[in-house]
């Protein structure tokens, strides 16, 4: 599995295909070029970039795109193309195989509603990758290789990417939702992350393939 980190949450997958993970409005588009196939954690447009879709459909009409059924609204024009997931299901993408955790965005305020939010858990034969999306679900009784844990947003603390880490317990774990950071804030959380997480901390610069 070669996995690639495009700016802010969006993370691409090669093996035997290819799987895009949220590619929003501020990362790269080449992302999703030769795309297999596409998981959307939620509907916020940091997360889901419409027109890049719309993009990526028009040169592969075979292209199948995964969400939640309260994301479907959004992606209505892509008609049977797209898949409802729920919390708990399995199932397989471009090759990879998927289990969804979680259900919710992260409180942001409440006065703001929360919206749905899935976290992905993708795995080959040989390794797997968990982003998360807009929240800290743990996924319970599952070993995770590699972590993609969120760096800075307004609904989270550096505090709980730390425990959502320590949590975790991952091999490795990488910056995710670093798209507002400037660089001293990233080193400033990034240090505190390799400090104080328990894990190997990397952040990457984007469309750096690991």
């Amino acid at each position: 599995m070669r996995i690639t980190k495009y700016t802010h949450s969006c993370v691409r997958l090669a093996g035997d295909g290819v799987l895009v993970v949220d590619p929003g409005e501020w990362s790269e588009r080449s992302a999703l070029d030769g795309a297999d196939a596409v998981l959307i954690t939620h509907e916020h447009p940091d997360h889901l970039d419409l027109a890049a879709l719309t993009e990526a459909v028009e040169r592969n009409p075979g292209l199948s795109v995964h969400a939640h059924e309260q994301v479907l609204p959004k992606l209505a024009a892509f008609g049977d193309i797209v898949t409802a997931v729920a919390p708990g299901e399995s199932f397989t993408a471009a090759g990879f195989a998927v289990r969804a955790f979680g259900g919710q965005h992260a409180v942001i305020h409440p006065d703001i509603p929360r919206i749905a939010n899935l976290a992905y858990l993708i795995g080959d034969d040989e390794t797997n990758v968990y982003h998360p999306g807009d929240s800290f679900t743990v996924p319970e009784d599952t070993a995770v290789d590699t972590l993609f844990v969120p760096l800075n947003a307004p609904w989270m603390k550096v505090m709980e990417s730390i425990d959502f880490v320590r949590a975790v317990q991952p091999a490795r774990a990488y910056a995710l939702h670093d798209g507002l950071l400037n660089p001293t804030g990233a080193q400033l959380y990034g240090g505190l992350l390799t400090r104080l997480s328990g894990t190997a901390y990397t952040r990457l610069d984007p469309e750096t393939t690991i």
